[in-house]
């Protein structure tokens, strides 16, 4: 299927959210070798000093909802986000979420900033969910819109081929370090997910040279819902 062209409806996407995003994480301890992230004591430390400071975030007039995630799945690939712990927060408007940044409830978290976003094309709700796989795929590309449309592309067929029904696309409001994050609630956990790209030779043609062609790269790390 042909990706969609700016100014042109394209069925499969629903209107994007109005909301902003801010997204933080925390690399406490990533695993040094291989991508299966053991559990960790300081981890989960770290874990409960922000699950005690979220309701605070939540207080606060601008915030929508919060959402705080553990890694479970990390491949090693080079430049790729090591954050184990991460929390993303919504709120009312990217202006609000720019505004967030200037709170006691943020600087509280302690947390890095990984980008404050927009949400610019959405398949469907990634709703929470306690026992899902969530996946942050982060991109980086030389042309930010181009890479839109690529995407788009790309997101054709991972409905189409892998059965994904969700999927929330968060563009960065100032610099950040990707092109693009996309969040994913899984059909399956990490290595079905994996494992369902790499037996289809398509994945290969369509999703790794889409990506080439427009020299992008995708970084994805797993996590579940605390």
């Amino acid at each position: 299927m042909a990706a969609a062209t700016p100014g042109r409806t394209d069925p499969m996407f629903d209107p994007p959210h109005p909301y902003g995003y801010v997204y933080v994480g925390a690399s406490v301890s990533p695993p040094e070798r291989g991508p299966l992230v053991r559990g960790d004591r300081r981890r989960e430390e770290v874990l409960a000093e922000f699950a005690g400071l979220l309701p605070e975030v939540e207080a606060r007039p601008e915030v929508v909802a919060t959402s705080l995630y553990e890694a479970v799945f990390m491949p090693p690939l080079s430049g790729a986000p090591r954050y184990d712990v991460v929390v993303l927060i919504t709120t009312v408007s990217t202006t609000a979420a720019v505004d967030f940044l200037d709170s006691e409830a943020y600087r509280e978290l302690g947390a890095e900033l990984v980008m404050v976003a927009g949400n610019t094309r959405r398949i469907g709700e990634t709703e929470d969910g306690s026992e899902a796989t969530f996946l942050f795929n982060h991109f980086t590309a030389p042309d930010p819109e181009r890479a839109v449309v690529a995407w788009e592309d790309l997101a054709h067929w991972y409905v189409t081929v892998i059965g994904v029904d969700n999927s929330t696309l968060l563009r960065p409001r100032g610099d950040a370090a990707f092109a693009m994050v996309n969040q994913v609630r899984l059909p399956g956990g990490p290595l079905r997910f994996l494992l369902a790209q790499f037996v289809r030779p398509s994945f290969f043609r369509r999703v790794r040279g889409g990506l080439r062609a427009e020299g992008m790269r995708a970084m994805p790390v797993f996590y579940r819902r605390v």
